[in-house]
Formats: C-alpha cells, sequence, structure tokens
C-alpha cells in the first residue's frame, strides 16, 4: 500500500436527525441537478433550519423565500415545474395545506394527466406534522390519508431520518408531484443503526415498505411515529411471548401491498396504527385492503389504532388522549390474538 493511501482518512459518516437529513438530500440534489429550486417561507433566514446553507452555496435565484400565501405558492411551482424546474415547496406545518387545496387536486395533481403527459409536474412539497405539542386545531392536523384519495399524487411519510433522506432523494427525482408529511415527533430521533458516510448516495425507492421487526404471531403496520410506537409494543408484548412482525410503509402512494399482505398471511393477524384521524384513515384502508385480500388467512378481527375524531384541543391534559399509545397498541394486539 503507497503512503498516500496509508493515511487517506476514512470517509466521514455521521448519525441523522430529520433536519440533517432534509438539508442534506436538498443539497444533493441542488448539486446534482441545477433545475432543482428551493422555494417557501422563511427559507433564506432558515428560520426552521430546514434549508441550512442552501442561500450561500446555490444563491437567490435558486433559493426563493414566498410570501404567506399557499395557494400561491403550489400554483407558482406548478407552473415553474411545467416550464422545466424541479421545485422543492416547504409549507411548513402540515395544515397549512388546506389553503392550497385548489392548487393540490385541481392543478398539481391533474395537469399531467389532462396534458396527455405532454408536462411533467416534478413538484415535492414538504410539510411537518406538528401534533402532540399543544399547537392546538389549527396546527396539528394530520391531513395525508385526504391526499390518499387524490389521484395524481404521491405520499411519502418517512419515519427515521436515514428513509427520510433516501425518499426525498427519490421523490426529488421523480417527475410526478409528491407529497412528503414529516413527523415532528420524530424530528429529534437520530437515525438507528451505523452512521452514514457523506461520500455514499442513499436512495430508498418509493413504494417499498421497512420490516422494522420479523415476526410470526401478528402484523403491526406503523405509520410515521406509528411505526416506533409499534416497535416499543412488539418488544413489551414479547416479553409475554408474542412474536409481533412490525412493518412500516414509509410510502403511502404507491403502497407496498405485496409486503403487507404477505405478512399478514403468514401471521393470520393484522394492527394498524396510525396518527390519523380515525374515518376514512391510511388504517381504513390497510384493514379494507388486509380484509379483502387475506380474509381466508385472518384468524382474529383486524384492529385500528387511530386518533379520535376530533379537533386536537390545546389542553396537553386532553390533547395527550386522542392519539395513539404504545398501551393502545399493545391492548389491540391482544385483540387481535384473542
Amino acid at each position: 500500500m503507497s503512503a498516500p493511501a496509508a493515511r487517506r482518512k476514512p470517509a466521514r459518516a455521521q448519525q441523522l436527525g430529520f433536519l440533517q437529513a432534509i438539508n442534506r438530500a436538498q443539497h444533493e440534489e441542488m448539486t446534482r441537478d441545477g433545475s432543482v429550486v428551493l422555494m417557501g417561507q422563511d427559507l433564506r433566514a432558515n428560520v426552521f433550519g430546514a434549508a441550512a446553507g442552501a442561500l450561500e452555496a446555490f444563491g437567490p435565484s435558486r433559493v426563493r423565500d414566498l410570501p404567506l400565501a399557499e395557494a400561491g405558492s403550489i400554483g407558482v411551482a406548478a407552473g415553474a415545474a411545467m416550464a422545466g424546474l424541479r421545485p422543492i415547496v416547504d409549507l411548513t406545518v402540515a395544515s397549512f395545506v388546506f389553503g392550497a387545496m385548489d392548487q393540490f387536486v385541481s392543478q398539481l395533481a391533474k395537469a399531467r394527466y389532462m396534458f396527455g403527459g405532454q408536462a411533467t409536474l416534478p413538484v415535492v412539497v414538504r410539510a411537518a406534522l406538528y401534533y402532540q405539542g399543544g399547537t392546538a386545531g389549527h396546527h396539528a392536523d394530520r391531513p395525508y390519508p385526504m391526499f390518499m384519495n387524490v389521484p395524481g399524487l404521491k405520499i411519502i411519510v418517512p419515519s427515521t431520518a436515514p428513509d427520510l433522506l433516501g425518499l426525498l432523494k427519490s421523490a426529488i427525482r421523480d417527475d410526478n408531484p409528491v407529497l412528503c408529511f414529516e413527523d415532528a415527533n420524530l424530528w429529534g430521533r437520530k437515525g438507528r443503526g451505523p452512521a452514514m458516510p457523506e461520500d455514499v448516495e442513499h436512495l430508498v425507492p418509493l413504494g417499498s415498505a421497512a420490516v422494522r421487526r420479523p415476526g410470526s404471531d401478528v402484523t403491526i403496520v406503523g405509520i410515521g411515529l406509528g411505526s416506533w410506537l409499534a416497535q416499543q409494543a412488539a418488544e413489551e408484548l414479547a416479553a409475554d411471548g408474542v412474536d409481533a412482525e412490525v412493518i412500516d410503509p414509509r410510502t403511502l402512494v404507491p403502497m407496498d401491498w405485496p409486503t403487507i399482505l404477505a405478512s399478514v398471511r403468514r401471521t393470520g393477524r393484522c394492527v394498524v396504527v396510525d396518527p390519523a384521524n380515525r374515518t376514512c384513515s391510511a388504517a381504513s384502508e390497510i384493514a379494507a385492503r388486509v380484509v379483502e385480500d387475506c380474509f381466508d388467512a385472518l384468524r382474529g378481527p383486524v384492529v385500528r389504532v387511530t386518533t379520535d375524531d376530533t379537533h386536537v384541543p390545546f389542553s396537553p391534559a386532553l390533547e395527550k388522549q386522542i392519539y395513539p399509545t404504545q398501551a393502545k397498541v399493545v391492548a389491540a394486539v391482544r385483540r387481535a390474538l384473542a
């Protein structure tokens, strides 16, 4: 081995948090592709921490502050995408998507189809799920199930920083609009497993679920924070001899149905943990599909653990009662096993 090779330092690696994953994904893709631009609120001042270093690295032409007008932001992004750019729009709080529903549903989701494929809509919209923090009714929604009902939109809900990094990079490269909902309850958690070298590209394909824990007695499908609650419940249940398999869909549209259905066929039982409201939730769609396709294999009811169908109260003591918890997941599994 030559002396220079012997002295070469290994690639630096880091344990990622959500903000580090967002910044790394955006920086890598903006470096790789000059058509990728950032748009959003207070990006140049980096108020929310998701645009660190972007203005200095790429300049004001590619880091655009937008007014507090969500409909205008999504409309501008759709037009920019059809003109050849690849916008990443930071809407900050997920509840703010309601101010742009017409642009999401009537323009962003439909334009590629309506124009017969002559235009592509490579737009990524990032929005954080700020619930369980006393932000009350106008800021604590978890609206991703609503968009599952809109053809033309892809939806990702990462639960780990490495997955956020890989999914966000894949979303930026996709020629269809992708909504990235980030569970703010997970922002402070570092990525589990080995640290990730900065010089190794990390991509996670859209539509690929992750098996967080293999098991044989029951399948627990957990979305966002629900994935962590499922894993914690599985550890508790293991002490009682219950071997739970935990699946994190990561992508809600397209959903990795083969992985979910194969697991339920093997275990015969299914529990779905979803922080969204119960009615017409992602959990509802998963439960319906499991019953349709795995009815002959089921040995117990499909059980949903979701948020109550109610507005989010401002009182922390009241708010924490409406969401899924580890105890609720354990109780659901015991019902499925019964």
